[in-house]
């Protein structure tokens, strides 16, 4: 039967918003035969949150993109969907995404926009597939994703590939879905699949937030040259 694999970083203070992002996972319908899982790993150097989903700890602060890394390798689903432990998944959410892979078999990944507080995060693709590069293109040209990445599902295999969420010190998660959007084509969805939570203790809102951007986008623009480079691309299976 296939599985669906929700992963979900999270720091030891979080256990207030992360028990309401596993009420949004099982709240979750799928489509017939399939199944879901939910993997939680804690960032930090001891354990405060067990009893969530399929749950560990790293034992070390790590990072977000290690702690990420940590719980793939435990994830059991052929799919794979990031769900950032203080936002919540929409209704509907993981079988469009499943319903994208099915209808469209040469697509790799699915990535649908959240909602924002009462505003939906402009998507600046349109909806539907997108071939091999349309991603890094926006992101060469304007210096930004075009899309949240956040709201990423993708091949679990496809995401093992690339090495998983990148050591990008501000842009982890846009390094990996530029990388699998170079080497394979994907789905836009353009209905609101997830909540994104606004509070003090995000990451974006820290003092520090602001540094090492233009490096970051540099690891970026060189691995989407490279791919291009080389002529990598994966196949439709």
């Amino acid at each position: 039967m296939p599985l669906l694999s929700v992963l979900t970083a999270v720091h030891g203070d979080r256990a207030d918003v992360l028990a309401a992002a596993g009420e949004s996972v099982a709240a979750q319908e799928l489509p017939a035969g399939w199944e879901l899982e939910w993997v939680v790993q804690e960032d930090g150097d001891r354990p405060r949150l067990g009893g969530y989903g399929e749950y560990e700890a790293n034992g070390a602060q790590l990072g977000v993109a290690v702690t990420r890394n940590l719980a793939l390798a435990r994830v059991r689903g052929e799919l794979v969907r990031v769900l950032d432990s203080d936002d919540l998944l929409l209704p509907g959410a993981l079988a469009r995404a499943i319903e994208a892979f099915e209808e469209h078999p040469e697509i790799h990944w699915v990535i649908a926009r959240p909602r924002m507080a009462d505003a939906v995060y402009f998507q600046l693709l349109p909806e539907g597939v997108h071939g091999r590069g349309a991603i890094g293109s926006y992101v060469q040209e304007h210096r930004r994703a075009p899309v949240h990445c956040a709201g990423l599902t993708a091949k679990t295999a496809t995401v093992r590939a690339v090495g998983g969420w990148c050591a990008n010190p501000r842009a982890e998660d846009i390094e990996l879905v530029a990388a699998i959007s170079e080497l394979a084509p994907g789905y836009l969805d353009g209905t609101p699949s997830w909540l994104y939570r606004n509070h003090d203790g995000q990451t974006v809102r820290q003092a520090n937030w602001g540094m090492l951007h233009a490096e970051s986008y540099l690891m970026i623009h060189q691995r989407i040259a490279a791919a291009r480079a080389l002529g990598l691309r994966m196949g439709t299976n």
